[in-house]
């Protein structure tokens, strides 16, 4: 498979309801969409099949997993095969009994496997926050960071709280990857809004807009939107979200989906209360320009590095 061809990305901005068979069939449409309009990598949110379940800890919820390949793959897949597509697809994965991943699918419509399932990526690191209780249901990833050589091109997928991490990014970037891709599920508590709204939202731009310059890479951070209180429907069973539905619980997810050049600029950006599908055209001489003139991975000083393992510096 080719690691110098150009493409096409892009990244799909939905809201989620509660039913995790009509989200499925929302992300197949706008997969399908997306393909049509001429993108040939085409990225999902963060646990796109279900409303944001982990704002509690719910043992009945981790019914709502899958297995990898299984039915979402197989749904997805064909649109995959049938638009000679490269997909990133968030899931939450059941590995095996009581253990459970955050897990991205990259599907290709070259590769032979499975439901075309290329290579997949379980999410590194895992949040604790509130209404973010991860840690209840995600066993932390245990394949690393790694660069995926798809038919469309050199790719990397890292997913949401991993963001904040520019190891993370580093790591894949050195492996090959020319575009960071980062499923994202994050919001807005509406009590703090007002006072920290635009701040939390500009240091997560800002944060993975330097992975892109400091790596020399291009960025996709694809997010949802809307107001959620976590409420899942599942094979007909109805699992209630915590608060008291009103608008001042749950979360409101902040949209502002954006793809990043490896200067940092914005190439395309979503609103933070609409759906919508960003595209972009991955220029791989503009990656090398780049490079050349900001040669930030010749200058490392790999020898100085050591103490990057450590958990702190005594």
């Amino acid at each position: 498979m080719s690691k110098t061809t150009n493409s096409r990305i892009a990244l799909i901005q939905m809201s989620c309801a509660p039913d995790t068979a009509a989200n499925l069939d929302k992300a197949a449409d706008r997969v399908r969409e997306a393909a049509r309009a001429g993108a040939n990598i085409v990225c999902l949110p963060e646990l796109f099949r279900a409303q944001y379940f982990c704002q509690r800890e719910e043992h009945a919820l981790f019914d709502t997993a899958e297995s990898i390949p299984g039915p979402s793959t197989a749904r997805l897949s064909a649109i995959v095969r049938e638009e000679k597509i490269v997909l990133v697809a968030s899931l939450f994965e059941r590995r095996a009994p009581g253990l459970y991943h955050n897990t991205a699918a990259i599907l290709d419509h070259a590769a032979t496997g499975p439901d075309h399932i290329h290579s997949i990526y379980r999410k590194m690191h895992i949040p604790d926050d509130p209404l973010y209780y991860e840690k209840f249901y995600f066993t932390p990833g245990d394949l690393g960071f790694k660069a995926q050589t798809t038919s469309h091109g050199s790719i990397g997928t890292l997913i949401c709280w991993d963001q904040w991490y520019p190891e993370a990014a580093r790591l894949t970037a050195l492996s090959g990857a020319t575009t960071l891709f980062y499923p994202t599920a994050i919001g807005w508590h509406p009590s703090e809004k007002a006072e920290y709204g635009e701040a939390q939202y500009s240091a997560w731009q800002t944060m993975q807009r330097a992975h892109a310059i400091a790596n020399g890479v291009f960025v996709g951070a694809v997010n949802r939107v809307g107001h959620e209180h976590g409420d899942v429907t599942h094979n007909g069973t109805t699992m209630t979200g915590p608060g008291d539905h009103t608008p001042q619980s749950g979360l409101e997810f902040w949209g502002g989906s954006f793809i990043a050049d490896p200067f940092g600029r914005i190439l395309a950006q979503a609103s933070h209360d609409k759906e919508e599908i960003l595209t972009a055209e991955i220029d791989l001489k503009l990656l090398e320009d780049t490079r050349r003139n900001w040669p930030f991975l010749r200058d490392r000083r790999i020898d100085a590095y050591a103490g990057i393992t450590s958990r702190f510096l005594d």
